[in-house]
């Protein structure tokens, strides 16, 4: 296009023209650091961008908010721990039940009989030694029997003194007599004392 032919009026950049300068909006040239300011923006933005998206992803898959593990996934501790498996007996070797033992009743042996005072005592000498009979039976009064009485003896001679009581409840009666006289010859005979306890003084007797 001519000059002449151009309908615009002049401006500042035809004057840059007529100079023979550079057309259109002049830039200046861009410093170094600019120039470097892309890609430091690309080495410290996306490692930070990967590093958030890495630790955001485990906090999802991983632990939950409690900090406990979410539901579906395991831990360490419960991959390494295997259920035992209950160890089957074996029918043979089956123990048999032990029965209690039976405790065995304890014999207990029944108390003696009471001593009654109150029981006749026949005291009879089968020596020739006078007044034997009544001096044993003042004894035995004064040991606390109240019926005593005293006399000479009629049946076979006796080598010891004997001590007869009747029945079994009159044992500890006739030996409480017994002991009284210093007799260690205590007998239950029926025949020889039909009535309460019979002593008999024979020799080895010592008044």
């Amino acid at each position: 296009m001519k000059a002449g032919d151009y309908p615009y009026p002049a401006d500042e950049f035809d004057a840059a023209d007529a100079r023979g300068g550079p057309r259109g909006v002049h830039r200046a040239p861009r410093s170094r650091r600019r120039r470097l300011l892309p890609f430091l923006v690309v080495l410290v933005v996306f490692p930070l961008l990967a590093y958030g998206a890495v630790t955001w992803l485990s906090d999802w898959q991983g632990l939950g908010s409690g900090g406990t593990p979410a539901e579906g996934t395991s831990t360490e501790a419960d991959e390494g721990t295997t259920e035992e498996e209950p160890v089957e007996e074996d029918a043979g070797e089956a123990e048999v039940p032990v029965e209690p033992e039976t405790e065995e009743p304890v014999e207990t042996t029944p108390p003696p009989p009471p001593v009654d005072l109150a029981t006749p005592v026949e005291v009879f000498n089968a020596t020739s030694r006078s007044g034997l009979a009544g001096g044993a039976a003042e004894r035995v009064e004064e040991a606390g029997f109240t019926a005593v009485s005293a006399g000479n003896w009629q049946g076979d001679d006796l080598e010891a003194s004997t001590v007869y009581y009747a029945t079994p409840d009159q044992v500890t009666t006739a030996e409480l007599v017994a002991q009284t006289l210093g007799i260690t010859a205590v007998q239950e005979s029926a025949e020889q004392a039909p009535e309460g306890v019979v002593v008999v003084l024979a020799a080895d007797y010592e008044d």
